[in-house]
């Protein structure tokens, strides 16, 4: 039928309903959101709901600004990270040269770069899986980076992607830290030298909120100014107000999330030691999940044999970089337990 695009999409983890299943696909929180985001979800009326949300969510970027040491100016709130790099993709990516991101990331970038028809070019990550800052250089119209990677989960340390800022002034670079609060160090304290750096967040995978879609951007006021007119011009009520209220309320207790991380740092940290004790090949992460290779059983194999265990992991056959690895998040110290002991008696 004339007229009807045709675009290849992006392919999510699946989202099995089971009883006593242990899902570890999607990168999901293994924890529960702070009691305090439940106990404002109880307030709700139908007063609150029979009205628009706020246009400019104050009172959630108020909170993050006091968090993350920024002005409520050099913020955009957004339905999740995924809403806030759509609208990046249109807002800054708008010249005739490529932007360049690496070939094994968030599969989401290519996506919209043919809904938009952006050129690009994937850049291969080294034989070690890791970003070469020296690879993004030239005539580009952009870089997009998720650090950590995903789905490596390796960290690139602050210094190079300060260099990767230095060496292209003059286009937006776009840093996804979307599992940074797992490990690393955040590319916020840049923006004071670079106006061309934008950071995306979510709440999503640190603050346990993924089914509320909440996702922000951190940048200079010039750029925020630019994705909101864009913003606007789409949707301006993008974010929902028991999003807006239960995101604020998540900020204000933030304690209780390093709790939980830490909880989830240290079970992947013990999870990789031990898969690495029986020949596992596990890339050092950064975030809520391991990209891991069998010694002796094939990815598609174990695969199989954990999801008729009901333990279901991430496989990604049709990418042939890492066809011969799985992606498992994070859970709790339990299902891990669980978890290992299936893997143990699949390797004898």
């Amino acid at each position: 039928m004339k007229g009807l695009r045709q675009i290849e999409p992006y392919v999510a983890g699946s989202q099995p309903k089971q009883q006593q299943m242990i899902k570890l696909n999607t990168n999901e929180n293994a924890y529960a959101p702070s009691p305090k985001v439940l106990k404002a979800l109880s307030t709700f009326t139908g007063e609150d709901l029979r009205r628009y949300s706020s246009l400019d969510q104050a009172d959630l970027k108020d909170a993050l600004a006091s968090q993350l040491g920024v002005s409520p100016r050099q913020l955009i709130i957004g339905n999740g990270s995924d809403d806030i790099l759509s609208m990046a993709f249109l807002s800054f990516f708008n010249s005739n040269d490529p932007v360049l991101f690496p070939d094994l990331t968030y599969g989401f970038y290519k996506v919209w770069a043919d809904l938009y028809q952006i050129p690009f070019k994937e850049i291969p990550l080294t034989e070690g899986f890791e970003i070469d800052s020296s690879d993004y250089r030239g005539r580009i119209g952009g870089i997009i980076l998720t650090n950590p990677n995903a789905p490596t989960g390796i960290y690139k340390p602050l210094s190079e992607i300060e260099k990767i800022l230095q060496t292209n002034p003059d286009i937006v670079v776009i840093v996804d830290e979307a599992y940074i609060n797992f490990g690393g160090q955040s590319a916020i304290p840049l923006l004071e030298t670079y106006s061309n750096l934008f950071i995306t967040r979510t709440f999503s995978k640190d603050a346990a909120l993924a089914g509320l879609r909440v996702g922000y951007g951190i940048g200079s006021p010039e750029l925020i100014g630019v994705i909101d007119a864009v913003r606007n011009a789409i949707n301006p009520y993008n974010v929902d107000a028991i999003a807006e209220k239960l995101a604020t309320e998540a900020v204000k207790d933030w304690s209780y999330y390093e709790k939980t991380i830490s909880k989830i740092c240290a079970t992947r940290d013990w999870f990789s030691h031990e898969l690495i004790n029986i020949g596992f090949d596990v890339l050092p992460s950064l975030t809520n999940f391991i990209l891991v290779k069998p010694k002796k059983t094939s990815a598609a194999k174990l695969f199989s044999i954990l999801e008729q265990e009901k333990i279901y992991v991430r496989y990604f056959p049709k990418v042939e970089r890492i066809k011969d690895y799985l992606r498992i998040s994070i859970g709790q110290e339990d299902e891990m337990k669980q978890v290992l002991s299936v893997i143990k008696e699949a390797e004898k």
